[in-house]
């Protein structure tokens, strides 16, 4: 049996105003007990904040799947082109997008 007979095969519609893709630099997670939510933001030079470019909202067990998704991914892509250098981290611990007011300063 070939190996491709096991994977499922998915039809997306794709449309092209979200093929072209969205950029971030920045993405905020967090989460409540039923949910977790990812917010991909941009950080760009000149602006006084970052901007919220895409919600992204999912169930505990689809972020799961999804972090062990990444996983694969980077480590075939490791395996292909080496090793990511991510340098030192900009910010330890996690940010909580609950402790920051609608104007953006921290509460």
């Amino acid at each position: 049996m070939d190996n491709n007979d096991n994977k499922k095969s998915l039809n997306l519609d794709l449309k092209p105003e979200v093929a072209k893709g969205t950029y971030s630099n920045l993405a905020i997670i967090s989460h409540s007990r039923s949910e977790f939510v990812i917010d991909f933001a941009a950080m760009m030079p000149g602006l006084p904040k970052p901007e919220v470019q895409s919600r992204i909202v999912m169930v505990p067990e689809h972020c799961k799947r999804l972090l062990n998704a990444l996983a694969d991914n980077v480590n075939r892509y490791e395996a292909q082109f080496g090793p990511i250098n991510i340098g030192a981290p900009e910010q330890k611990g996690t940010l909580n997008l609950a402790d920051f007011t609608p104007n953006g300063t921290k509460s």
